[in-house]
């Protein structure tokens, strides 16, 4: 039923307006788009945006959702180097009043409270991570089981930080700052001694990164059914 959902909903295009964007460290940015009034999604998803303000080729790119449905904007947030695609050259020229398209959301990297859960974030990953937390934060009754949030970032950049902190602080969230693969597997062997194949893991970053960890959940005799992955291509 997922799949014939989500193939439903690729159906669905909007056009949604440019509001802002931001840097949030030396090569991420945010931006920000107005939340049409028949668009929802479920957190952790993702949606295919197009390009429609010049033609270009490849006009269509992959990006999770990184604001809450419960937040009035549509939120993506993407690393851009000193060589951008052309698709990311086009976000950047968007001005206020331009428009972008979105077919989706879509996917199931859906986070359910009544299981302990690892999430398991690389780099740019932790956007989906971000809107699955503040649905939590805007609900405002925590977690009935343990979320504890292992964000990798060897820049030690941490974007997000600030919120990530605050709802930490406010709700049944435990969130761990790593530098190193090392330290993410002393982490991730804390959350598998304790819970096992009780517990659900979701990794999202680059797909390399996403595979490995994968594997070395998998070594540990953690079920391939409690694994969920969402990767990040071409970053």
């Amino acid at each position: 039923m997922g799949f014939i959902q989500d193939a439903l909903s690729m159906f669905k295009k909007k056009d949604l307006l440019f509001l802002e964007s931001y840097k949030e460290t030396e090569n991420v940015y945010t931006f920000l788009f107005e939340k049409d009034k028949t668009l929802s999604w479920k957190t952790g998803q993702y949606g295919l945006f197009t390009i429609i303000h010049k033609k270009i080729k490849n006009n269509t790119r992959p990006f999770s959702v990184a604001s809450a449905p419960t937040e009035n904007v549509v939120r993506i947030t993407t690393t851009i180097s000193a060589e951008p695609s052309d698709f990311k050259k086009a976000l950047l020229e968007l001005k206020p009043g331009m428009r972008i398209r979105i077919a989706g959301p879509v996917g199931s990297f859906s986070v359910t409270d009544n299981i302990p859960s690892l999430l398991i974030a690389g780099g740019i990953g932790i956007t989906p991570f971000r809107a699955i937390l503040k649905q939590i934060e805007a609900e405002g009754k925590g977690a009935v089981q343990p979320i504890t949030l292992l964000y990798l970032d060897s820049n030690n950049s941490y974007i997000f930080k600030d919120e990530l902190n605050e709802i930490a602080n406010n709700h049944s969230v435990h969130v761990t700052y790593l530098g190193s693969r090392d330290d993410l597997h002393e982490e991730i062997d804390k959350f598998t001694s304790k819970y096992k194949n009780e517990g659900k893991y979701f990794i999202a970053g680059p797909k390399s990164m996403v595979e490995s960890i994968s594997s070395y959940l998998q070594k540990d005799n953690i079920s391939k059914r409690n694994i969920k992955k969402d990767s990040f291509f071409g970053y």
